[in-house]
């Protein structure tokens, strides 16, 4: 094993001998400096793979479903269109026109009722305690009549019903206060009793009409404020109150009256079941 660098020392003197003689140094090749281009490029791969998101499987289903969605959508838009305003023909058109322009009337009137509200609480809160008092009192006036607590007078119209033969029920009577309170009658007094909103109208063992357990005398009479031509026009109207007392042999008359008084009180009566309901902006939210 010693003697194979000796060789190799020895070809390598031979060689350099050589080289000098032929006048030449001897040939070496170059050595290269060692690229990092690649190493590079592998560095700036590995971090855009390192910074990538990678989604879980919730994203991916998050995503399908958020296709999905918009798909329907789009289809449900189209179908919409179809079967939209576009598939109608001219007459139903003009009849969805018809009931918009009717809806938006209708919506006008209610503005314009709210906004006089408006004003009149504003005008009500600017006013001095004696005018708050008086507009207090004028309301509670009007509140009173409406609940037959006060008495009332104005024009209006008196109906008298003649009926020797008690064929007039008490079905007939309570079809005439329904026709005057329709034609717009602010207070109703029937015979004594004064007409309210919990009135009723009934008939005893004898035949005897009644309202509010109050037997009626004979003949009936009716008073009635509020337009007195409305009033009476409501009584004529054909298969009305006039013709159906007459057509089973009673008599009735309807006159028109600039002053009728109304006396009759109704005495008010505490509910045995319904209760005021709080606001929405008083009610608590637990309740």
């Amino acid at each position: 094993m010693s003697n194979e660098p000796t060789q190799q020392s020895g070809g390598e003197s031979e060689g350099q001998d050589e080289s000098q003689a032929r006048g030449t140094e001897p040939t070496t090749e170059p050595t290269r400096a060692p690229t990092t281009e690649p190493t590079r490029a592998r560095s700036w791969g590995d971090l855009w793979r390192a910074a990538r998101l990678r989604p879980s499987r919730s994203g991916v289903v998050v995503g399908v479903l958020a296709v999905l969605l918009g798909i329907a959508i789009s289809a449900q838009v189209g179908q919409t269109r179809q079967s939209g305003l576009e598939s109608l023909r001219q007459g139903e058109l003009v009849a969805v026109l018809d009931s918009v322009n009717q809806r938006s009337a209708r919506l006008d009137e209610e503005i314009t009722r709210l906004t006089a509200e408006r004003d009149r609480l504003e005008r009500e809160q600017g006013l001095d305690p004696t005018q708050a008092r008086a507009a207090a009192t004028e309301r509670a006036d009007a509140l009173g009549i409406l609940a037959g607590t006060v008495a009332a007078r104005g024009p209006g119209v008196r109906i008298t019903i003649t009926d020797p033969g008690r064929t007039v029920g008490s079905a007939t009577l309570l079809n005439a206060i329904q026709e005057l309170r329709d034609a717009g009658a602010e207070a109703i007094q029937v015979g004594g009793v004064r007409v309210v909103a919990s009135s009723y109208v009934a008939e005893d063992p004898s035949g005897a009409v009644l309202v509010d357990g109050k037997p009626l005398p004979n003949p009936y009479a009716i008073l009635a404020i509020g337009d007195a031509q409305t009033l009476a026009s409501a009584m004529n109207i054909p298969g009305g109150v006039v013709e159906t007392v007459r057509g089973v042999g009673a008599t009735i008359a309807v006159s028109q009256q600039d002053g009728v008084r109304i006396t009759a009180l109704h005495t008010p009566v505490a509910p045995r079941y319904a209760r005021p309901e709080a606001s929405p902006e008083t009610a608590s939210p637990g309740s």
